[in-house]
């Protein structure tokens, strides 16, 4: 019998597509009751990574499926998420069926989103290594101010570390060897430079929409 990690992984949003296209779904397996079918493991297990300030502003973030399809949609998302979560102790929330594990670090707040029924220790593990890898780069200093001068650089560690909802790596000296490479090596151009600045003032823009 094949291992659940060796099942085929469907990349985020087939089954669904099958479902309103009419396909057949998959056969039910011996033994399992009718209309009660466990959740196939998959590769995609981050549906997104932010980190916002402890006023719930975006300062970074990336989603990697199509649960949140507009800015707009992600903003109050991640304002809720906030909301629910800023107070608290807690490590771990439940919020619109996904699975939130975050992490406070002086003005700011860390979060990984995953499916209802990904693992947390996994995502928690995605959590530590993007927490670590800032810590290294920032010197320790894994607050506002020292991310938005060092902005490059963590959209690098995020790359490095999830890559369309794939986990990559959970190392942070893996991490770091492969983002100092990367530098040393020519990739952080001008021009990534120049996107992170225009992502900069998008999202100051937004913060002072009025009709936010």
């Amino acid at each position: 019998m094949q291992r659940p990690e060796a099942w085929p992984r469907p990349h985020p949003g087939e089954g669904a597509a099958a479902a309103q296209a009419g396909g057949p779904a998959p056969p039910a397996r011996a033994g399992e009751p009718s209309g009660l079918r466990l959740q196939e493991p998959s590769l995609y297990t981050i549906k997104a990574v932010f980190i916002l300030d402890n006023d719930g502003r975006r300062l970074l973030a990336k989603y990697y499926d199509d649960t949140f399809p507009s800015m707009k949609e992600q903003m109050v998302f991640e304002k809720n998420v906030f909301n629910k979560t800023s107070r608290t102790e807690s490590e771990i929330a439940f919020f619109g069926g996904m699975t939130i594990v975050y992490k406070n670090s002086i003005d700011l707040f860390l979060y990984v989103v995953g499916s209802s029924y990904e693992n947390e220790l996994m995502l928690m593990s995605v959590l530590t290594c993007l927490f670590e890898s800032l810590n290294h780069m920032l010197r320790k200093n894994v607050e506002k101010r020292w991310l938005l001068e060092n902005m490059d650089g963590a959209f690098l560690v995020l790359d490095e570390i999830v890559d369309g909802g794939v986990i990559l790596e959970s190392d942070p000296q893996q991490v770091i060897q492969k983002v100092n490479f990367r530098a040393d090596d020519g990739s952080l151009t001008e021009q990534s430079v120049a996107q992170v600045s225009l992502l900069r003032l998008i999202l100051l823009v937004w913060n002072f929409l009025p009709w936010r």
